[in-house]
């Protein structure tokens, strides 16, 4: 796999240049280009773990078979030849998983297998336990009742209607308009310090969002996740182990945020403002 993406470029000599197709596509076809995309990358994945990995059955149950970036990859240099030591042994539950824990140690397909340190690593819910969801706006309603009851409604993932002065940093719908975590944060922080910037000059103390432009936004981006749907096929917490509601999801990264944002920035019609 070659890049060179803002984090890579002038670091490495060989990459592959952005492909410039002859007309316009449309959404669901650049979903198809992409799941093209990530068979061929997926496919030199799984040749490389089956180039690694000795015994046939083990490297067949650690190849991935979903969408590359669904789940992370593990790419660590030690990951796979770990499984060609004498003492490591993989065990496979797929598709049922782990059916039990007992005072020996786990239990699958019926047989027990003895432990002396059980190390979780199940996953976790992102964002159920954040802090801003347990936020109180006007009339006391937190953020988390807002959108169990109507559904996740933010504007440019930042603002929420009826929770002034609260900036939602790499929250839902809030991809900064890339995949690229550090990528948000710094647009997310840019925007902030702009609207800390726009507060003073307006000698205004707070500031809330419109709620015709927050349902249009959450609805673009629920259009945007039912589209990108494909690309999300597998069992990840980024799509809340794929029960997300289309339009909830942890990233949001279509390049319409930034024509949202500009828009709100240069008419500031998005806004309410104390007067």
């Amino acid at each position: 796999m070659q890049a060179n993406d803002d984090y890579l470029s002038g670091k490495v000599a060989d990459f592959k240049k952005r492909k410039q197709h002859t007309r316009k596509l449309s959404p669901e076809e650049m979903v198809q280009k992409q799941l093209d995309s990530n068979f061929r990358i997926m496919e030199q994945i799984r040749a490389r773990v089956d180039a690694i990995v000795e015994d046939p059955v083990t490297a067949e149950a650690l190849k991935p078979y979903y969408p590359y970036g669904c789940k992370r990859p593990t790419f660590h240099d030690e990951f796979l030849p770990t499984f060609n030591l004498p003492h490591v042994h993989l065990v496979d539950t797929a598709p049922r998983g782990v059916q039990q824990l007992n005072e020996q140690g786990v239990v699958h397909d019926g047989k027990t297998y003895p432990v002396d340190v059980l190390i979780y690593a199940t996953g976790f819910q992102w964002m159920a336990t954040s802090t801003f969801n347990m936020v109180s706006g006007k009339g006391g309603q937190s953020l988390r009742e807002k959108w169990e009851k109507e559904g996740t409604r933010t504007y440019l993932g930042l603002h929420s209607h009826g929770f002034p002065n609260l900036f939602i940093v790499t929250g839902p719908q809030g991809g900064g308009g890339s995949f690229n975590f550090t990528n948000a944060i710094e647009a997310h922080g840019d925007y902030v310090l702009w609207m800390l910037k726009t507060l003073r000059e307006r000698d205004s103390t707070t500031v809330d969002v419109r709620k015709e432009p927050e349902e249009e936004y959450a609805e673009h981006c629920r259009l945007a996740d039912v589209v990108s749907q494909p690309l999300r096929d597998c069992i990840s917490y980024y799509n809340g182990h794929g029960d997300a509601e289309p339009g909830s999801l942890a990233y949001y990264g279509g390049g319409q945020w930034h024509k949202f944002r500009l828009e709100a920035q240069s008419t500031l019609n998005v806004f309410e403002f104390d007067s």
